[in-house]
């Protein structure tokens, strides 16, 4: 009967009824990234009553992400939780039916396929084309859907690639070199075209899960809300020379470990990850005798007399905030860290 009572709006839908919404709850999925996008495309998902909703992001909650980012508030800002664990909070309150996993991780070639084990689908809310190619890449190479989406600005483009049937991202963006370089960070984003991009990818996925095959989009679209362009590009044949939904070699997973040192996404930060674990309690009696030092559950961050700050993870990995230059990063991870 709860199940009649929470969906029943839902199930009235005659496309979706009472078979689609089963479907709905035997079905599991990969959210990575719990920024603009990834936060409302769970809060559409776990309130439309999928089964399992497994969420994955890297980062921390902070001031700049609440004009658009929809699970998070200043309580969390406040708290400095990781992103994962305040989306995970949020949605449990929503919907206690369904099964939230919330992990705090960089995703990379070395875990992607196990952060898609018992997945039917991923659904993409990241900020760069290396993990969307990543994501692609593990996809097709799992046989599982993929749900690519980005938005920048006032634009945004979404795109459901099916392996055995459609083309795939690659088919239609060659690398990460020929795309513009713009992010939400350097030329910033509003949030309509966050949640029109993201309801779109939903409703491709619930078309998907459902089984109405013959009316997914099957195209590329592209939309400016600011400026009321609105562009679809059919899907032709895929690349016959597509390295990942032809070739089968996929790209993406052949580096094996995640980097040493990567930049993020013009945030003047950049991420130092040596693959082992840290200590918090350790290290914040180490670093509190040279820096200003704040330790949650989750994360510990540490404001140094040079000016930038080490927000340091148990995984292993530390940012280095206030500076672009790996150079510099790494200097002062030596500093204060080791290498």
């Amino acid at each position: 009967m709860s199940q009649y009572q929470r969906y029943s709006r839902q199930m009235l839908f005659s496309q979706i009824g009472e078979e689609g919404q089963k479907k709905f709850g035997d079905t599991s999925i990969l959210i990575v990234g719990m920024g603009a996008l990834g936060t409302a495309i769970a809060n559409h998902m776990v309130r439309a009553g999928i089964g399992k909703v497994r969420i994955v992001d890297r980062d921390y909650v902070e001031k700049s992400n609440l004009q658009r980012q929809m699970l998070f508030d200043e309580d969390d800002v406040e708290a400095t939780l990781p992103k994962a664990v305040a989306a995970k909070r949020k949605l449990e309150k929503m919907n206690s039916e369904v099964t939230i996993e919330a992990i705090t991780a960089d995703v990379n070639a070395s875990n992607i396929l196990e952060l898609m084990e018992e997945i039917d689908m991923v659904m993409d809310g990241t900020d760069n084309f290396s993990t969307r190619f990543l994501l692609n890449d593990a996809a097709f190479k799992q046989g599982i859907p993929y749900v690519y989406g980005g938005a920048v600005s006032s634009r945004g483009m979404t795109a459901l690639f099916i392996p055995g049937e459609t083309p795939c991202l690659r088919c239609f963006i060659q690398d990460a070199g020929g795309t513009t370089g713009e992010t939400c960070d350097t030329i910033g984003v509003i949030s309509p075209i966050v949640d029109i991009i993201a309801s779109y990818q939903v409703t491709e996925a619930m078309k998907y899960i459902v089984g109405a095959y013959e009316k997914l989009n099957r195209c590329l679209l592209t939309v400016d809300i600011w400026n009321n362009h609105t562009y679809s590009m059919k899907y032709s044949s895929p690349k016959t020379d597509c390295p990942a939904c032809q070739k089968k070699e996929f790209p993406a997973l052949q580096h094996g470990a995640a980097s040493e040192v990567a930049s993020l996404c013009g945030r003047e930060t950049i991420q130092i990850n040596l693959e082992k674990a840290f200590d918090l309690k350790e290290w914040s009696l180490r670093l509190e005798k040279v820096a200003k030092v704040k330790k949650t559950p989750f994360l510990l961050k540490a404001e140094l007399e040079e000016g930038e700050r080490l927000v340091i993870f148990p995984d292993g990995r530390v940012l280095v905030q206030g500076t672009s230059d790996s150079g510099r990063a790494k200097a002062l991870y030596s500093r204060y860290i080791g290498m």
